[in-house]
């Protein structure tokens, strides 16, 4: 099955869900997930497992049906939801959640580029997100510099 199959297997049983019920998310274990078969009940609703069989791949379940990602699937995964989730009507919060885990890059590769209304472009590259692109006013890149040189 190649990428796009997989993607697509994916979108399909993402669709049925969203159309069939609320979704709860459990990431397990490679070790838990081979533990417990997946089997559909009618009565149980759908869930998402997410597992990592190896250190190069992850497997999502929903409904019985499986996807294996690869690197690359991951990543386009990853573009695809946050491209999506930025235009959702309910936002990100305005803080930092208690207890948010996150893993962090320690000096990015970036780039930057002028726009033609005076803004700035800033692309951070981080290991687990990828190409990150922000742009920032004149007045916002003095503060983020204020920011940055603060002691």
């Amino acid at each position: 099955m190649n990428l796009q199959d997989q993607l697509g297997a994916l979108e399909l049983s993402l669709e049925e869900l969203l159309q069939a019920a609320p979704v709860s998310v459990n990431a397990q274990s490679s070790d838990e997930a081979a533990s417990k078969p997946v089997e559909a009940n009618a009565e149980e609703k759908p869930t998402l497992n997410v597992s990592r069989p190896s250190r190069d791949a992850i497997e999502m379940t929903i409904g019985g049906k499986s996807v294996l990602l690869s690197p690359e699937g991951v990543s386009q995964l990853i573009e695809e939801l946050s491209n999506a989730r930025s235009s959702m009507t309910v936002e990100q919060p305005g803080g930092l959640p208690p207890g948010w885990r996150f893993a962090a890059t320690r000096n990015p590769m970036m780039a930057t580029q002028k726009q033609s209304n005076g803004d700035r472009l800033l692309v951070l590259r981080h290991t687990g997100h990828g190409w990150v692109p922000y742009t920032f006013s004149p007045d916002m890149v003095i503060e983020m510099y204020a920011m940055l040189t603060k002691r």
